[in-house]
């Protein structure tokens, strides 16, 4: 029966789209690809023509201003587009790359065909007018709400509308760049965040179509026009692991100074929002009167860098001022994407490195357009962790395979190094911030979410050493335990004693044996502050069944025990919690309350619900909590989640339900008075 559904009836085409699971993808991959190929055309069309307009018209009118008239140029820009996106489209506002993974992860892909529209709009006056951006997120969004709205008028299910919202993301990094393999992987690598066979197939063919009418309409060459690249000697992978490492720091710093300018323009209060990008686009201006290489995408900039045509001096002061005004046109709630501002800071700081190694190692260094072209994708690859998409990109960019050995090189040391100095990129951070984690999947490990001191065994028995063998004996027939710990008379914690201890102590008998003679006094121990996880490696490496848990201040100090039974509990119950989350969120995807909206919620010190657990505050009856961010650990909640100061709560509920949820939110009001007087 599902067979014949599946056949192509000329009589009804949409049913065969919605019922094939081969050729229907096929078809639909295809229409997504060529939509969102065209979409990157009219794009660059629109970019151009709005460059036009605002610094050949109205510059034209400004020319009395003499080189200050640049300064008035952007922040007419922003007096256009901070409106259109405060109230048309607000999910225009930013990089774009967010909003997708956003959709995907907790939508079911399903984005407002509005969207495309005024980002296009909003996006290409931002770029047009000066705004210091880069235009492939706001392509990737664009082909992203074309995938999502085809899906949607299909009515797919929200696996298959998930997959067009990716092969949209393909096809717009595909045909801006003319990088058809590395559309993929940023579609697989970033927006889906997970690579199978079946998605493989479909995304290739959105993103070879859009590349190709790409290449219709800007001709098959390469994004970046480069001199010929040769690595002269083998001591210079040094230099490019030296780079990685600087592009890790830049990276870092991108996504750090991106979001503190971020949170002063969101905590300025005396303007409206859709005033701000106008305050932005006059700051942007000041900067593009010393420094013009700032305004727009930035690509001829990056390309005289690639030439060695741009002073030492100067493209280091560029890498810098591109984080600021980068930051200050998003911040300022400009629209536009994080991914060229990334390539030119890479292309910048690596232009300086390979200019400063040419000067002291003349014999053995090429041309610095080589670690220009490497810094430009170790720096991405360093703010978004997505190495292969890094590395591929710029193989794609540049068409020059010699440059390939030095590449990976950067690349990885900057992409472990950024990974481990800072744990999210700058796409998945703007979702943390909302308390939105993408990494918590159905495949998740729980043992991440588990804390010690939730699932020890607190108040335990112990024993002394001062007790004999044959008492502890007596203890272990008793107690059925297989293990105490040995705490002194001051109530210390002095070692722990297994039923193996006694076996071997038995070997050679005493009467006078103690505790103290046969026990492991270095035993190894956990906190109260770990993830189970964390714990489990420690059972695993020394093969015990048992870990005091002690004051991570105070080693001496016992808190409890942590059993392998206690992992096994505090597993299932877990797993049973988070299958009923994932259900609830499922269920509210998909009846899609009409005007339901996502909703942050900070608990400061002092608040109503800190101190509480979730069953005991009085929340609106159709208000659902999502997850609760604790410092850099995400926590799923439920009725005996204990609520702690500075949590963010993320609750999905209906407008008139957003006060009382804001209310458990607010100190007392005697706490409120004695604040302000302090």
């Amino acid at each position: 029966m599902n067979g014949q559904l599946s056949r192509y009836d000329p009589r009804n085409p949409i049913r065969f789209l919605q019922r094939s699971e081969t050729s229907g993808l096929v078809v639909l991959a295809l229409l997504v690809g060529a939509a969102s190929g065209l979409g990157a055309v009219a794009f660059r069309w629109l970019i151009n023509g709005a460059h036009t307009l605002f610094f050949d018209g109205l510059g034209g009118y400004l020319t009395f201003l003499g080189p200050f008239r640049v300064v008035l140029v952007p922040a007419v820009g922003g007096l256009i587009v901070g409106p259109m996106i405060y109230f048309l489209a607000r999910e225009a506002k930013g990089h774009g790359v967010p909003e997708v993974m956003y959709a995907v992860a907790l939508m079911n892909g399903r984005i407002r065909p509005r969207v495309a529209v005024i980002k296009s709009l909003a996006s290409s006056i931002c770029i047009g007018s000066g705004g210091s951006v880069g235009r492939e997120g706001p392509i990737v969004q664009i082909g992203s709400a074309l995938g999502s709205t085809l899906g949607q008028l299909l009515h797919l299910d929200p696996a298959r509308v998930r997959l067009l919202v990716a092969c949209g993301a393909a096809g717009g990094i595909s045909a801006t760049f003319n990088a058809p393999i590395a559309g993929v992987l940023f579609a697989l690598e970033v927006i889906l965040r997970q690579f199978r066979t079946s998605y493989f197939g479909v995304v290739v063919l959105a993103s070879v179509t859009a590349s190709v009418v790409g290449r219709m309409a800007f001709g098959n060459t390469p994004a970046f026009s480069v001199p010929k690249y040769s690595m002269v000697s083998a001591w210079e992978l040094v230099l490019y692991f030296v780079l990685g490492i600087l592009a890790a720091v830049l990276g870092i710093a991108f996504v750090r100074v991106l979001y503190a300018i971020e949170d002063l323009w969101d905590d300025w209060k005396k303007i409206p929002e859709w005033l701000k990008p106008v305050v932005g686009g006059l700051l942007i201006g000041l900067l593009g009167v010393f420094a013009p290489q700032l305004f727009g995408v930035g690509y001829p900039a990056m390309e005289a860098a690639l030439r060695e045509e741009t002073a030492v001096w100067l493209v280091a002061l560029l890498a810098v001022l591109k984080i600021l005004a980068t930051s200050i046109t998003i911040g300022s709630g400009g629209s536009g994407g994080v991914f060229a501002p990334s390539l030119f800071i890479g292309a910048m700081m690596g232009s300086a490195i390979g200019q400063l190694a040419n000067a002291w190692f003349p014999g053995w260094t090429g041309h610095s357009g080589g670690y220009a072209m490497v810094g430009m994708a170790a720096v991405f690859a360093a703010a978004a962790h997505a190495p292969m998409t890094s590395i591929l990109i710029l193989f794609e960019m540049t068409n020059d395979y010699a440059i390939i050995l030095p590449l990976m090189t950067a690349v990885v040391v900057s992409t472990i190094l950024s990974q481990r100095l800072q744990r999210e990129s700058i796409y998945t951070l703007k979702l943390l911030r909302r308390g939105i984690d993408v990494t918590l999947r159905r495949d998740l490990n729980l043992m991440d979410t588990i804390l010690v001191e939730e699932s020890m065994t607190r108040d335990p028995d112990t024993v002394s050493p001062e007790m004999p063998v044959s008492q502890l004996i007596h203890e272990f027939e008793e107690t059925w335990h297989h293990g105490f710990p040995v705490v002194d008379k001051d109530g210390r914690l002095v070692g722990i004693v297994t039923l193996t201890d006694i076996t071997r102590a038995t070997l050679e008998p005493s009467e006078n044996l103690t505790v103290g003679d046969v026990c492991t006094r270095n035993c190894i121990s956990c906190h109260p502050d770990e993830t189970l996880n964390e714990a489990l490696k420690q059972f695993g490496a020394r093969d015990v069944g048992r870990l005091p848990v002690v004051d991570r201040l105070d080693h001496g100090r016992l808190l409890g025990v942590l059993r392998r039974g206690d992992i096994v509990t505090a597993y299932s119950k877990a797993a049973l919690q988070h299958a009923d989350h994932l259900a609830r969120i499922e269920r509210t995807k998909q009846v899609q309350t009409p005007g339901a909206e996502f909703v942050e919620v900070d608990l400061p010190p002092g608040a109503e619900a800190v101190g509480k657990r979730i069953k005991q505050l009085d929340l609106p009856h159709d208000c659902l909590l999502i997850s609760v961010r604790r410092g850099a650990r995400t926590v799923i909640p439920h009725g005996d989640t204990l609520l702690e100061p500075n949590d963010r709560v993320l609750a999905l509920c209906r407008p008139e339900d957003t006060e009382p949820l804001r209310a458990v939110a607010r100190r007392p009001l005697a706490e409120e008075a004695n604040a302000r007087v302090s």
